[in-house]
C-alpha cells in the first residue's frame, strides 16, 4: 500500500490559484468516481476548503493523481505544480495528523476544519473510495485531533476569521455599531460570521441566499430580514458592510453592479469581506474608490494574533504527533506481510491436504493406522524442511550466516539443541 497526499494551500498558493482547484460538494462524487476510473489509484478522498484542497490517496502512481486533478479542472500540470505539495507515506500521516488538530491552518487551533476533514470523509464513504488504508488513516486522525484538543491548549486564545473580519471593519468603521450588515450565503461560516457581527449590535442584518427560506432561518437567529440573491442588485446599496461565502463556482457581484452601488451611496465606503473559494467578489471591485476589498489571504496578518502565546501548545501537540504517526506507521508496516503470511499458510494447507489424502488411501487399503500416522508425519516432516535444507546446502558463502541465522529463529534452533 502506497500513501500520498497531494494538493496546495493558503502557505503554497494565493486564493487566485487556490480557487481554480476548488471542488464543491456537489461535484466531489462525481471527481472521486472520475479519479478511481484512472485504475491507478485505488482509494482516494478529496478536502476543499477556502484555504486547501488536497488529495489523500492509495496509489504507486501519484503522478496520475496530479494529472488528475490538472485535468480534471482543465489545467496544464505546469501551471499547478509549482504550488503543489506531495507528502508519501509517514509525511503524509503527519500531514493529516496536523491538519485536523490544526497546526496547519491559517488560524492556529481552529476547529473548523475537523469538521470539514470530516465531511469529506463522508463524500468519500458514500462515494465508495475509501479502502482500508484510508480507513484507518482518518480514523486514527480524527483520534489524535481529539487528544491534541484535549491535552493541549492549542485552540486558546486564536482569532477567528469571523473575529478577524470585525475587526477589519472596525478599521474601517468608527464602530459596527450603527452600520447595516448584508450576508451572502447561509453556511457554517456566514452563520459564525453573523454571529460576532450581531454581538457588535449593527443596525440591521440581512442575509442573502439562492434559497430564499435557508436565509429565513438564519436571519431569524439575529432579527434580521432574508432576501435572494437575485434581490442584490437592488439592495447591496443600502448596506455598509457585505460578508459572503458561498459555494457558487462563479462570481455573485461582479465590478458593474458594485460600480453601481456606489453611485447610489453617493461614494459612501463600502466594506466587502470575500470568505469564499472560488471568490464569489471579482477581483477587479477591488480597484474601485470607496471599496475596501478583503480576500480570506487578507485576513492572515489578523488572525496570527495569539499565535506565539500558543507555542508551547504547538510543541505538546507535534509531540503527541510524532507518537502517533509511529504507531501508524507500525501498523501500516506490519500490512505489508499480510499477503506472504497468507500465501505461507495456504501453501502449508496445501502441503497438508496432500500428505492427508495419503495417509487415507493408506487407510482404505488396511493399512496399520499406526504406519499411516507415521507416513503422514514424515512426509510433512520433508515437505516443510526440504527448501530450508536445500537453500542451506545451496548457499554461498556470503549469504550462509544469514541464512542459518534466518532458518535458526523461524524454527527456534538453538546450539544446545
Amino acid at each position: 500500500m502506497q500513501l500520498f497526499t497531494l494538493g496546495l494551500n493558503h502557505q503554497t498558493a494565493p486564493v487566485s490559484v487556490r480557487e481554480k482547484l476548488a471542488f464543491s460538494a456537489e461535484s466531489l462524487p462525481a471527481a472521486l468516481n472520475s479519479l478511481l476510473g484512472q485504475h491507478q489509484v485505488k482509494e482516494a478522498a478529496i478536502v476543499s476548503t477556502c484555504n486547501r484542497t488536497e488529495i489523500y490517496c492509495n496509489t504507486k502512481s501519484p503522478r496520475a493523481a496530479i494529472e488528475w486533478l490538472a485535468g480534471y479542472h482543465h489545467l496544464s500540470d505546469s501551471e499547478i505544480e509549482p504550488y503543489l505539495y506531495m507528502l508519501p507515506n509517514d509525511q503524509a500521516v503527519r500531514h493529516a495528523f496536523r491538519v485536523a488538530a490544526g497546526l496547519d491552518s491559517m488560524v492556529l487551533g481552529e476547529a473548523q476544519i475537523l469538521g470539514q476533514l470530516k465531511d469529506a470523509v463522508r463524500q468519500a464513504q458514500d462515494a465508495g473510495s475509501l479502502g482500508i488504508l484510508l480507513n484507518t488513516l482518518f480514523q486514527r486522525t480524527f483520534s489524535v485531533a481529539k487528544e491534541v484538543r484535549t491535552r493541549t491548549e492549542i485552540g486558546a486564545n486564536s482569532v477567528s476569521m469571523a473575529a478577524a473580519a470585525v475587526r477589519l471593519a472596525e478599521r474601517i468603521f468608527p464602530s459596527v455599531q450603527g452600520t447595516r450588515v448584508l450576508f451572502i450565503g447561509a453556511g457554517e461560516m456566514i452563520e459564525l460570521c453573523a454571529t460576532y457581527f450581531a454581538a457588535q449590535q449593527p443596525k440591521s442584518i440581512t442575509v442573502a441566499n439562492r434559497t430564499l427560506q435557508r436565509a429565513e432561518n438564519l436571519a431569524s437567529k439575529f432579527n434580521g430580514k432574508a432576501i435572494t440573491l437575485a434581490e442584490l442588485p437592488q439592495q447591496l446599496a443600502f448596506h455598509d458592510i457585505v460578508v459572503t461565502s458561498t459555494g457558487s463556482t462563479l462570481p455573485i457581484l461582479g465590478k458593474g453592479m458594485v460600480e453601481r452601488t456606489l453611485k447610489q451611496r453617493k461614494r459612501q465606503p463600502i466594506f466587502m469581506v470575500d470568505l469564499a473559494v472560488p471568490r464569489d467578489i471579482e477581483a477587479e471591485v477591488s480597484e474601485l474608490e470607496d471599496v475596501y476589498l478583503y480576500t480570506v489571504d487578507d485576513l492572515a496578518s489578523v488572525v496570527q494574533e495569539g499565535r506565539d502565546r500558543r507555542q508551547h501548545a504547538v510543541q505538546e501537540a507535534e509531540t503527541i504527533i510524532d507518537s502517533k504517526v509511529s504507531e501508524f506507521m507500525t501498523w501500516l508496516e506490519s500490512r505489508e506481510v499480510v499477503p506472504v503470511i497468507r500465501a505461507l499458510r495456504d501453501k502449508a494447507d496445501r502441503l497438508r491436504r496432500h500428505e492427508l489424502e495419503k495417509a487415507v488411501k493408506l487407510l482404505e487399503r488396511g493399512e496399520d493406522p499406526r504406519k499411516a500416522l507415521e507416513v503422514l508425519a514424515a512426509g510433512l516432516t520433508n515437505k516443510f524442511t526440504h527448501l530450508p535444507t536445500h537453500l542451506l546446502n545451496q548457499a554461498s558463502a556470503d549469504d550462509r550466516d544469514t541464512l542459518i541465522d534466518t532458518v535458526s529463529r523461524i524454527y527456534q534452533i538453538h546450539d544446545s539443541d
